[in-house]
């Protein structure tokens, strides 16, 4: 029997590895899981060139759960060691096989080989008081090795006796950790972290009995259909494969099926999801593995921003890790396939406009989230999305984009600086009144309701040349497009200053100015708008953020703006009687107030209170509200 003391620098290295290598202990059957698939990758390579002689045989992992016995094991039919390659891969921390391996056969699909740090063996220690290797060699005639220790630098290494080639790793686990000796435990941690991986693998409890004739099934997904070719897949391959990853999803819009080989690796499923309100918005949805083993679901600095609303997964060898796995690090590859996912959404957006106009717009509702989102964040994908971005008419009758947009309106929909102006609705319901009036004008009004809608008019105002936002009910539909004077009123001066006098009312929350306008006859007898910028802050103040804060609390600017030329105010201004004069005032600017949403609690149960009285209710018991 040989025996030594582990080549490490620290006597404490044991300790560190424990508290700080991983963060999360259950990683310790990821990375022993993840070796065993390494040894047998290695062995179907060596095979592959003629070095491992025979049939291969039976190559799956088993995962074996003793509670009573307070062990786990993990054994594969891989390659295997002999005492040489223990005292050298297990005794020296931090000087990886699988890294040797690579460098020795680079060129046969060492993409395959997951371990390249050396140090994922000993997070074993993080649940263990004590850890044997069993382990025989593929070569012939190899004799089979027992090494063992007990988280301290001494280790022992002798020969022992193992039917075939091949690897078990006995955990003996500490007190600590009797959580992993609970089957539900395991099982939840291979769903999470080996559901995909590449060699069959096979959980048994010893406590629980098998019944006859019960066969037992892997509890992995060898072939995930990410690692095979988009030629062979169908629409029902893509849509049962997003159920297998979100079991109570809606099925998803469409997907992208991504596959590089240069100048990087990189293969994976991205899916559009069905989203039909702006709250159901959920990032953190993409799954990140390397070589089918899940490394994470932090996926932020790999995937654009925007794109952290998809599903899916993505799978590359070359995306840098630290050495737990966890984290990426800065690495020139990174930005590459950031850059290289951005362009496969923005030309798989387009060809799907080009050649299905017609679903592309029954999607929007929940596409129109992502591209803005995107437009926003990400100037190369804006380039390509001023291409396919629609927006919806007011009626919901048809879409436009930007450019078919401007070609029908340019002509009457232009300011006095020479921009196109963009009418749209944020509510077509409660901004009918003043959408219809647009529209009588051979104006096209656009909806823009999203919760992402406010962020994006600012944005666009800035990057799209030419273009000004304005929503229908900012202004009286004669200055919308602010270029029109309207015509004079037929109300001499003394008329008009007595109309604005019984238009001075004082409302709570509101600070509201009064103008006489000569509009015409058809047009409300008064219309009440909030300026544009104001208004814009209100709806950005739904928005966390201390500007939205800011102006949240700010009250509520208000014009109202009063048709000089109505026949009402003829009839109203003979009206003998103050108080009628002054209720009928007030219920028109009620009205007015109510088209914006403007008239709450009190000021609406006076408004009805009073409609009653002039409909000849004076002596009438009020309602309450």
């Amino acid at each position: 029997m040989q025996k030594g003391a582990i080549r490490v620098q620290t006597e404490n290295i044991f300790p560190i590895i424990k508290k700080f290598l991983y963060s999360d202990h259950e990683i310790f059957i990821r990375e022993l899981i993840s070796n065993a698939v390494d040894a047998t990758q290695k062995l179907k390579t060596l095979s592959s060139i003629g070095e491992a002689k025979g049939d291969l045989g039976d190559l799956s992992i088993r995962i074996s759960l003793d509670a009573a016995k307070k062990t786990i094991t993990i054994s594969d039919m891989g390659i295997g060691m002999t005492a040489e390659e223990v005292d050298k891969y297990l005794n020296q921390v931090a000087l990886s096989g699988a890294e040797e391996f690579v460098n020795k056969y680079k060129g046969q699909n060492e993409n395959n080989i997951i371990g390249k740090f050396g140090l994922g063996f000993y997070s074993a220690f993080m649940v263990s008081e004590k850890v044997e290797v069993i382990s025989k060699s593929y070569r012939p005639d190899a004799q089979a090795v027992r090494w063992e220790c007990d988280g301290s630098p001494s280790f022992s290494l002798e020969d022992t006796d193992r039917e075939g080639r091949g690897t078990d790793i006995v955990l003996h686990i500490n007190e600590d950790s009797r959580e992993f000796l609970e089957p539900y435990r395991i099982k939840s941690i291979l769903e999470k972290f080996c559901k995909f991986l590449p060699v069959p693998i096979y959980f048994q409890d010893v406590a629980e009995e098998k019944k006859e004739g019960e066969e037992a099934k892997p509890v992995n997904n060898t072939s995930p259909i990410w690692v095979r070719k988009p030629a062979e897949l169908t629409k029902e391959d893509y849509e049962k494969f997003y159920k297998e990853l979100y079991p109570f999803g809606e099925p998803p819009l469409f997907w992208i099926h991504l596959n590089v080989d240069y100048p990087f690796n990189l293969t994976g499923i991205l899916y559009f999801p069905k989203i039909k309100q702006s709250y159901e918005i959920q990032k953190d949805k993409i799954q990140l593995y390397s070589n089918q083993v899940f490394v994470t679901d932090e996926v932020k600095d790999i995937v654009p921003e925007f794109l952290m609303l998809l599903h899916g997964v993505i799978d590359s060898p070359d995306i840098p890790l630290n050495v737990s796995r966890s984290y990426l690090q800065g690495d020139p590859n990174v930005k590459k396939i950031n850059n290289h996912i951005t362009k496969k959404v923005a030309d798989k957006l387009e060809e799907i406009f080009n050649r299905e106009r017609p679903e592309f717009e029954q999607k929007w509702e929940s596409l129109g989230l992502f591209v803005k989102y995107g437009m926003m964040t990400d100037d190369k994908f804006l380039e390509k999305a001023n291409r396919f971005h629609i927006m919806e008419d007011a009626d919901g009758s048809r879409f436009y984009t930007l450019e078919e947009y401007r070609s029908e309106t340019e002509a009457h929909q232009k300011n006095k600086e020479g921009k196109l102006v963009i009418l749209y609705t944020t509510n077509p319901v409660q901004q009918d009144a003043y959408i219809q009036q647009a529209k009588a004008r051979g104006y096209k009004v656009v909806k823009l309701e999203t919760l992402v809608d406010a962020g994006f008019i600012n944005q666009m105002e800035m990057k799209w040349e030419q273009v000004h936002f304005t929503r229908v009910d900012s202004e009286i539909v004669d200055n919308l497009i602010d270029k029109q004077d309207a015509t004079g009123s037929v109300l001499g001066q003394e008329e008009e200053e007595k109309l604005k006098s019984l238009f001075s009312l004082e409302v709570p929350s509101l600070h509201i100015s009064v103008e006489i306008k000569g509009l015409s006859p058809d047009s409300p007898p008064v219309v009440a708008t909030r300026p544009e910028f104001m208004r814009r802050m209100k709806d950005m103040s739904a928005m966390s953020g201390p500007m939205g804060s800011f102006y949240a609390n700010m009250p509520d600017e208000v014009t109202l703006t009063v048709n000089g030329n109505h026949p009402l105010y003829q009839q109203l201004l003979k009206e003998e009687d103050r108080v009628k004069q002054e209720k009928v005032v007030h219920n028109l600017a009620d009205l007015a107030l109510l088209s914006q949403g403007l008239l709450k609690g009190n000021n609406l149960t006076s408004f009805i209170n009073r409609s009653i009285e002039l409909i000849g209710g004076e002596n009438k018991t009020h309602i309450i509200v």
